[in-house]
């Protein structure tokens, strides 16, 4: 791990803290967390593979679940994408309801195109990978609260480096509205959690 367990804990436990989530209990224990109205919507304007400049209405009447990653990340970002891949599976035919946003926190080495041989790497038809410059970078991930560092290489021209951040998934609705936060996907029961509120939001938005 670049962090240890315990980083990545207090990396989340501090994003929902920051959201003003503190309660009896811990909230980065939970697999789910409930914030809506705690972050602004969901707005961006990022670069895709082939020059195509994706923006928040690309995704709107989408479900989106938005993560913040890096294409060179060795733990936390492959296991994370390969859960989605595996919600997006669940979902069978209402697949097309979602859109995966994977967004770099790597503007440096993480081309549009690389990020699009990263992200078809999983086999997710509803994944997108995005980047932006180091400043639209900075901008969109202190807008929705996201921790990350570049850790600089001992050789200035050394581009072996890496990124520690948070890896938090957030699920904004189909208004562009964020819903939810899963803290850790990979912890216990936090997949099938994200999967069961993904269906309920579809299903709601179905009936109304």
């Amino acid at each position: 791990m670049l962090v240890p367990p315990s980083g990545w804990r207090a990396l989340a436990l501090a994003i929902l803290l920051g959201l003003g989530l503190a309660g009896c209990d811990d909230p980065a224990s939970r697999p789910i967390v409930g914030i809506e109205n705690r972050l602004p919507d969901l707005q961006f304007s990022l670069q895709a593979a082939g020059g195509r400049t994706v923006t928040q209405d690309d995704v709107r009447g989408h479900i989106a679940l938005v993560f913040f990653g890096y294409a060179n990340c060795p733990d936390v970002c492959p296991t994370t994408m390969a859960r989605l891949a595996q919600l997006t599976d669940e979902l069978g035919d209402d697949a097309d309801e979602i859109r995966v946003l994977f967004i770099s926190v790597d503007p440096h080495r993480d081309t549009p195109e690389m990020l699009e041989r990263y992200v078809s790497a999983f086999q997710n038809p509803s994944a997108l990978g995005l980047s932006g410059s180091a400043a639209e970078t900075e901008r969109l991930a202190r807008r929705y609260r996201v921790s990350f560092q570049i850790l600089e290489p001992a050789n200035p021209g050394d581009s072996n480096y890496v990124v520690n951040h948070s890896k938090g998934v957030f699920v904004f609705d189909r208004q562009g509205e964020v819903s939810l936060l899963v803290p850790d996907i990979d912890a216990p029961g936090a997949a099938a959690a994200l999967t069961a509120a993904v269906r309920s939001q579809i299903d709601a938005s179905r009936a109304g």
